[in-house]
């Protein structure tokens, strides 16, 4: 399986009412895919704020996606949790929707060690034929999988992948000892072309709703061999990706960019709490971002 080198973590639109915005979903997946160049979208990961969807919600989501993307691009359904029992049954029901793999994030809260955490993943993956991607975020987390960890569950057929959010050092050992056909991702959009030099596959990427076409300029470049082409691209992206951050102080994602989607002309709401909106001074800062 293939995901692709740019990899949307999508949003979730949301109505007036904090309700699925399903009109605007159906926007956001054909905008995604045809003038953002994403060649694989993750539905209901932690920028779809999967914390706060219900199991009925994520799965009509999986479906609705999938039929609208209509093998225009892959379709990753965010399966994970802190549970392996749910996070298995969650998979399979994922399955049976015929998505194209899922995206399996670091247990959080309870706090694992490094066999918790192998068994974990390798008890989810025996439970499903689908591809499996591994997902490291300590910062959401409080865990970090090792290197070790990811190359041993590496070596298990149906794991194909994994999203690294730990750091670049990570993705470099990763990359360095793992088999051709493990693909590396980074989560973080401002590491996407350290990563991609260090033998990383691609990027998994929040800035991708609004910044996608370039971003994807950018890869083809780095692979093509233009490397000097594509410094330049990602230095003239560099502010967008630490803005929809940082913005001026630290905005939980996917705030942000979910204001920054509304400027792009499409409604996607706000946030579902415990996150909230931007503030006007964030939401001026954003604006700013994109003069």
């Amino acid at each position: 399986m293939d995901f692709g080198r740019l990899i949307t973590a999508m949003v979730t639109p949301f109505d007036g009412d904090g309700e699925i915005n399903w009109d605007v979903t159906s926007q956001l997946v054909d905008y995604l895919i045809e003038e953002q160049k994403s060649e694989a979208l993750v539905v209901c990961g932690t920028t779809g704020e999967s914390p706060t969807l219900s199991d009925e919600e994520k799965l009509q989501l999986f479906s609705f996606v999938l039929e609208k993307a209509n093998g225009r691009c892959k379709i990753i359904a965010g399966t994970g949790s802190n549970n392996t029992k749910h996070s298995i049954h969650l998979t399979k029901e994922a399955e049976k929707i015929g998505v194209d793999g899922v995206l399996l994030v670091v247990p959080y809260y309870n706090k694992p060690n490094q066999e918790g955490l192998y068994q974990h993943f390798s008890a989810i993956a025996t439970e499903t034929s689908l591809p499996v991607m591994l997902y490291n975020v300590p910062g959401r987390t409080g865990v970090t999988m090792s290197v070790d960890t990811t190359l041993r569950l590496a070596e298990i057929s149906n794991i194909v992948a994994t999203k690294e959010c730990a750091s670049v050092d990570q993705v470099t050992l990763i990359a360095s000892a793992c088999s051709d056909d493990f693909r590396v991702y980074t989560g973080d959009d401002s590491a996407g072309l350290a990563s991609l030099a260090v033998g990383g596959y691609g990027i998994i990427s929040v800035a991708s709703h609004v910044v996608g076409a370039q971003m994807s300029e950018m890869i083809y470049a780095f692979t093509s061999g233009n490397v000097q082409r594509a410094g330049e691209i990602h230095r003239q992206l560099f502010p967008i990706y630490k803005g929809l951050f940082e913005c001026p102080q630290p905005l939980p994602n996917p705030s942000a960019v979910k204001y920054a989607l509304s400027l792009k002309g499409l409604p996607v709401g706000g946030v579902r709490l415990p996150l909230i909106s931007p503030t006007e001074a964030e939401a001026a800062f954003i604006e700013a971002l994109f003069h």
